[in-house]
């Protein structure tokens, strides 16, 4: 009775992942690998870009804190930089301020990185 039974059955009734499926599984997975690679990569730029900014930032509050700290020069039209790092330059721009006396001016302090600009400072240097 058991050999009848079991002569209905198919022996091919196996079910599992066929080629497509797997495929399709494959294809799925690549494209989150892709899409995290990109996310990593687009926020490795994004570091390196506030990391710039923050050593501009920096270095133009320090130049600017030096410069107001200096001897007063009348009619300067700049005044010493900083040493900086390799690929930074630092300028510092003096003009006197128009309707005033001789004893202020006005600093501007840019910060350069590879020849591009970061940032732009200005503030008034006082003759005490």
């Amino acid at each position: 009775m058991l050999k009848s039974a079991r002569r209905g059955v198919k022996l091919n009734s196996q079910t599992g992942m066929g080629l497509v499926e797997t495929l399709v599984a494959v294809a799925i997975l690549a494209t989150s690998v892709v899409a995290f690679v990109i996310a990593l990569s687009a926020g490795s730029l994004t570091v390196n870009e506030h990391d710039r900014e923050t050593i501009a930032q920096g270095l133009a509050q320090t130049q600017m804190e030096y410069t107001k700290n200096s001897a007063f020069v009348p009619g300067a039209a700049t005044y010493p930089a900083l040493a900086v790092p390799a690929t930074y330059s630092v300028s510092v721009g003096v003009v006197a301020v128009p309707g005033a006396d001789n004893n202020i001016q006005k600093v501007t302090v840019s910060v350069l990185k590879d020849s591009v600009s970061i940032i732009t400072i200005s503030d008034y240097k006082v003759n005490r």
